[in-house]
Formats: C-alpha cells, structure tokens, sequence
C-alpha cells in the first residue's frame, strides 16, 4: 500500500516539472520572422533629486541580427519624442544588416530634445523568416560624481 501512495504522490510532482520544461523551453525558442515594426524606449535624460533635476544621457540605439545565416534590411530607424513626435530620422535609405551583425544609431548626451519619455520605432524586413533581431536602447549619463548607465530592450508592435 505503501508503494502504491508513492507511485501517486510523485504524479502531480511530474506534471508540474513537465509543464514547467515545456514553459521554459517556448521562452527560449523565437519565432521566425520576416519582418516587424519594434518599440524600443529611450531616454534622453531622467530626474533624480528631490527637486527633479534632470540627469542628460547619451543613447545607444544597438539592433543586432541574430539570425546565423540571413541578413535583415533596415527600412525605418525613427526616433519620437515624449509627446509623440517625430524628432529624427536615422535612415535615409535601406540598411543590409548581415547575419550575427549590428548596427548602431547615437543620440548625443547633449541632445535632450528626445525628453524622458523619448522612443525609437524601428522597422526592418528579410527575404524569408528568420531570427527576430535584438533591439536595446542603452543610455549612459555623467554629472559631477554621479554616473548612470542603464537598457531598455525593444518590443514588436503592431502598426
């Protein structure tokens, strides 16, 4: 009766470490693309201070295929302000991205035209599915003796 009892009560331990395996692996496995429109979030500067002071940044648009075989075209790098509006375009024709490559795109420490709520929409396209790019923003500031330097990584969105 015994072994019966432990036969059963290793069940719903085996079921949930299965579920949790098949969880984990569909996080790991990216779905093949052939093109998206992504949303990075940007920062050309924040506040610190009880009075709010802002902290200017530069920014680091990094987007990088990590496809082994293929290579990406970047049709669109745009950058928006905290209101919305379009403050650059970065692309004045396409970009061949080629496989495990990057590219990069900087906003100056001294440009704060961007704001706090400041936003790249990044646009790209390949000849068949491949491995969605990554896309991070990376934002580095100095003042005095405070240094900061953080990411932001992108999200597909549809338009």
């Amino acid at each position: 009766m015994t072994q019966r009892f432990h036969r059963f009560s290793t069940l719903p331990a085996l079921v949930i470490i299965l579920t949790v395996l098949l969880h984990c692996t569909s996080l790991y496995s990216a779905e093949l693309a052939k093109g998206q429109t992504v949303y990075i979030p940007a920062y050309s500067h924040i506040y610190h201070g009880s009075k709010e002071t802002p902290l200017l940044l530069s920014v680091t648009l990094s987007l990088r295929n990590t496809d082994m075989r293929h290579p990406l075209t970047l049709t669109a790098v745009n950058y928006y302000d905290t209101k919305g509006v379009l403050v650059k375009e970065f692309l004045e024709k396409a970009i061949v991205i080629g496989p495990l490559s990057s590219e990069r795109f900087i906003v100056p420490q001294d440009d704060n035209s961007g704001g706090s709520g400041a936003n790249f929409i990044v646009e790209w396209t390949a000849q068949q599915p491949i491995n969605p790019p990554v896309m991070e923003a990376v934002m580095i500031g100095t003042q005095s003796q405070l240094r900061i330097s953080f990411s932001s990584r992108g999200v597909e969105v549809r338009k």
